[in-house]
């Protein structure tokens, strides 16, 4: 048989601290099972070194999850083996800044353009090009930023201010 490319070798103490916090029940469910995961795959001395197959026959997780933790305990350590890892960077960076934001907040509550009753999504994604905050805005990204506020598109600011004086007195 051959030997695992990440092998669980867990000291007397690492030991007695996964049996500790599984026995106690107080911790996430997910790092409970990564615990279980790194005893029975322990192949130290006082180990029983388990195959990943009964391992997820035994604790009903995927041989994705048991080689990932095995992976992690080997690379990073224990504690990150049990931790929740850390998301990983946003993929795209924000497109509103607080200056960028409080332009739309205003134009948004301002008078809509002759022509139309009240501002609309797309009105005010085109606005914002025009006034060139972006070179193109989507008209999600402006309701994402408007649903942040009370500010309604298309209500004069005399109207917004009286919702919130009626909401608040």
């Amino acid at each position: 048989m051959p030997a695992k490319r990440y092998p669980v070798l867990l000291d007397s103490e690492q030991r007695e601290s996964l049996i500790t916090l599984t026995t106690s029940g107080t911790a996430s469910a997910r790092k409970l099972t990564h615990a279980r995961i790194l005893l029975k795959a322990d192949a130290g001395e006082f180990g029983p070194a388990f195959l990943d197959k009964a391992i997820k026959a035994g604790l009903d997780v995927s041989l994705s999850t048991i080689q990932r933790v095995r992976k992690t305990f080997a690379l990073e350590g224990l504690e990150a083996a049990l931790l929740p890892r850390k998301p990983s960077q946003v993929s795209r960076p924000k497109k509103f800044d607080g200056e960028k934001e409080a332009h739309l907040i205003a134009l948004a509550c301002s008078d809509p353009p002759e022509g139309h009753a009240c501002w609309t999504l797309r009105l005010l994604a085109e606005k914002m090009v025009e006034l060139h905050h972006f070179s193109s805005i989507s008209h999600e990204s402006i309701r994402q930023v408007l649903k942040k506020t009370n500010c309604v598109p298309g209500a004069s600011s005399a109207g917004v201010s009286q919702q919130k004086l009626r909401r608040h007195s």
